[in-house]
């Protein structure tokens, strides 16, 4: 995933700051650098720099990242200084909608797997949400 972003520094202090591994912070030629950060626990990546994305800094939303415990994902990324939303659910037990569109407050009622979410957002607006997934569905 790459990660259109304004000031790529200022990405890269964000994402460390939360935590997330630097793999790469490369420039290879005047106006290119890429930088690749992976968050804890994760096999994925994300990468930013200059001249990787034509995107508008900011313009991505619902990226998602997933944890065994939505509460103890919340308070670990309060305390890394990140701004955090509340844990939240579906109102109609579903996945969630785009933006905050049907959101009640809290997670899951029944706590359910895939069902409890919180969201942030990285300096230029870029929109992450962390949904909890404490069992997998069968075969998953």
């Amino acid at each position: 995933m790459v990660i259109p972003v304004s000031d790529v520094d200022k990405a890269k202090a964000f994402y460390e700051q939360l935590g997330w591994r630097l793999d790469a912070d490369f420039a290879t030629e005047k106006g290119f650098r890429v930088v690749q950060v992976t968050p804890p626990g994760s096999d994925a990546s994300v990468i930013f720099g200059d001249g990787v994305s034509n995107g508008e800094p900011g313009s991505l939303q619902g990226l998602q990242l997933v944890v065994k415990d939505i509460e103890a994902a919340r308070e670990e990324l309060i305390a890394k200084g990140a701004d955090v939303s509340e844990v939240w659910h579906d109102a109609d037990g579903v996945f969630h909608h785009a933006g905050d569109a049907n959101r009640a407050a809290g997670p899951d009622p029944e706590r359910r797997s895939y069902g409890s979410w919180l969201s942030f957002s990285d300096p230029d607006g870029n929109g992450w949400v962390v949904q909890e997934v404490v069992t997998r569905l069968p075969g998953r």
